[in-house]
């Protein structure tokens, strides 16, 4: 029998667990004892023998699926053994009713004063228990995607899932309403049925969107499927003898590595959906093709890049390129660039990973650490350039967070960086997001001191209109516009016009991409303030960048 002065400790450390386990199963070991207490529903739910258990991890184990028993008999091993310090896993466990439940699993070891292993804890989230069906559709649901997703997996079986959805669907709302979208909605969901009739499995997912998993079908054959489907719903789409005029688009990932998450599936599926809605009018777009990489494991690399986010940003550096002053040719500023690099895979430039991390929650940690990384390396430069400005790359993921701001502001404060010395750089991208909002956003930013400069200007549909509602320090025009400046009569014109432009809107003009002395001369008629590019300097570590232009600004005093 257990002792009574830990068994009241046991369940004075239960009820801890149970007030965070947010609807979770709570578990929770005495290790010395091999004594344990669960939450009375998991007895209930998996017809355990009791809530309190002797030897509950060999119980448990008989409630695992077999084939997954191997896995979780080894973490249980490891974590008595002290060689592990807690588990986090996912398997099937066997309920009452007779049925397999797809858990997560996560629990912690706590030590004891000796540094001994003394408690095992966590908690069980039984997705069984989630809504598997959507109401509107009767299909699978998006926890449903997500546990056949892992299933795949777990079978290392290779598959190809497509994401396809409606554009422009609320204005279907608002013309109709949303009894008669959810029928918009049910009828798009019988297509998609009919087009891929024993060749996948269909899910209703977010919003407005579709996937299909299919086992037979390579990217190419679900892209045909998917156009003669877009084709037919753009002419002849009725709901209730109305006809209505819906544009698809759709992203479409190959799986063929175990190795990796859903969530890193996910997020590749989503940066080829909005390719394909952005910038390829509807048409499928295959993830591979998506990046133009080589790599054949590139989801395989993706989703070590992401894992690294979660390791407190590990293998993630920063590199800066100088801005100089257009007339004086003095260092005036520096932008923040992202890279990442492992042993396995080397340096990876940002083009290949930042593009779809954006599409994956835990982008806005990433951009944290950006920004407040950027700002500790910013001080360095402050005592000798106390005008120097610190440019920082913001992503739409950071600015759709309600958050941001604060962030900002605490990451100010926590660093000591000065506001003043800060620019934040947004594309046109950013109009997706509500326009209202980012103004308010801004204001505040700018009544701390904080600048805004707008990126890329011209590369997008959207740029002009963004200049417009938004108040910008920085106008920046892209490295494309100025690249045969010296010899194109077009890019003249386009870039005096910008200058010209900025000049309207009292915002200074910087041009990227400047690669000669010709080039930089050239640009100089039209009036800009700064100067950016491979002439001045490639994107260096900081370390190189204080070499450059501190110690050796010094030496030559």
């Amino acid at each position: 029998m257990m002792n009574t002065q830990r068994r009241k400790k046991l369940d004075a450390l239960f009820e801890a667990f149970s007030v965070i386990a947010d609807g979770s199963y709570v578990y929770l070991c005495d290790m010395k004892e091999d004594y344990s207490r669960w939450s009375q529903n998991a007895v209930d739910f998996f017809n355990l023998p009791g809530e309190y258990m002797h030897n509950a991890g060999a119980i448990w184990e008989e409630h695992v699926h077999p084939e997954d028993r191997n896995s979780y008999r080894k973490s249980i091993d490891n974590i008595f053994s002290g060689a592990d310090g807690g588990h986090d896993m996912q398997y099937r466990a066997l309920a009452r009713d007779g049925t397999y439940a797809v858990c997560t699993c996560r629990g912690v070891v706590l030590y004891d004063d000796e540094g001994n292993p003394e408690y095992f804890g966590g908690a069980i989230k039984n997705h069984g228990l989630m809504s598997y069906i959507d109401a509107v559709t009767g299909m699978r649901s998006l926890y449903g995607f997500f546990d056949d997703l892992q299933m795949l997996f777990w079978k290392h079986q290779k598959s190809s899932v497509l994401l396809t959805g409606i554009s422009g669907f609320s204005d279907i709302n608002d013309i109709y309403g949303y009894t008669f979208g959810n029928r918009v909605l049910q009828k798009l969901g019988s297509l998609l049925k009919d087009a891929f009739a024993n060749k996948g499995a269909l899910y209703r997912m977010d919003g407005t969107k579709f996937a299909i998993i299919s086992h037979d079908l390579l990217p190419e054959q679900m892209s045909e499927i998917y156009k003669n489907l877009k084709s037919q719903v753009s002419h002849d789409f009725y709901v209730n003898d109305e006809h209505v005029s819906i544009s698809l688009n759709a992203g479409i990932v190959r799986v063929d590595s175990f190795d990796i998450s859903n969530e890193t599936v996910y997020s590749c599926l989503k940066y080829a959906y909005y390719e394909s809605k952005s910038r390829r009018l509807g048409e499928a777009v295959i993830f591979e093709d998506a990046l133009s990489d080589d790599n054949r494991q590139l989801i395989e690399k993706l989703n070590v890049i992401r894992n690294s986010v979660s390791e407190n940003c590990k293998g993630f550096y920063l590199c800066y390129q100088p801005i100089m002053d257009a007339n004086t040719e003095h260092l005036k500023g520096m932008e923040a660039l992202i890279r990442w690099k492992n042993d396995l895979y080397g340096t990876i430039p940002p083009i290949q990973f930042i593009p779809v991390l954006e599409q994956d929650p835990l982008f806005p940690e990433l951009g944290k650490w950006i920004l407040q990384q950027a700002m500790e390396d910013g001080k360095l430069m402050l005592e000798k350039y106390p005008d120097f400005i610190m440019n920082v790359n913001l992503s739409y993921a950071q600015l759709e967070q309600s958050d941001f701001v604060s962030t900002v502001l605490q990451l100010l404060n926590q660093t000591g960086f000065p506001p003043q010395n800060l620019c934040l750089e947004i594309t046109e991208r950013c109009r997706l997001l509500d326009m209202s909002l980012l103004k308010k956003m801004f204001k505040t930013f700018r009544e701390h001191g904080i600048r805004i400069a707008l990126d890329d200007f011209g590369t997008g549909f959207s740029s002009l209109g963004v200049l417009r509602e938004l108040t910008v320090d920085t106008v920046k025009i892209d490295r494309e516009y100025v690249k045969n400046v010296e010899q194109s009569a077009s890019d003249q014109h386009t870039v005096e016009f910008i200058s010209n432009l900025a000049d309207a809107f009292s915002a200074e003009v910087c041009v990227e991409g400047v690669e000669t002395a010709q080039m930089r001369d050239f640009l100089r008629r039209y009036g800009v303030n700064s100067l950016q590019g491979y002439f001045y300097s490639k994107p260096i570590p900081m370390e190189q960048f204080v070499e450059k232009y501190i110690r050796e600004h010094q030496e030559t005093a």
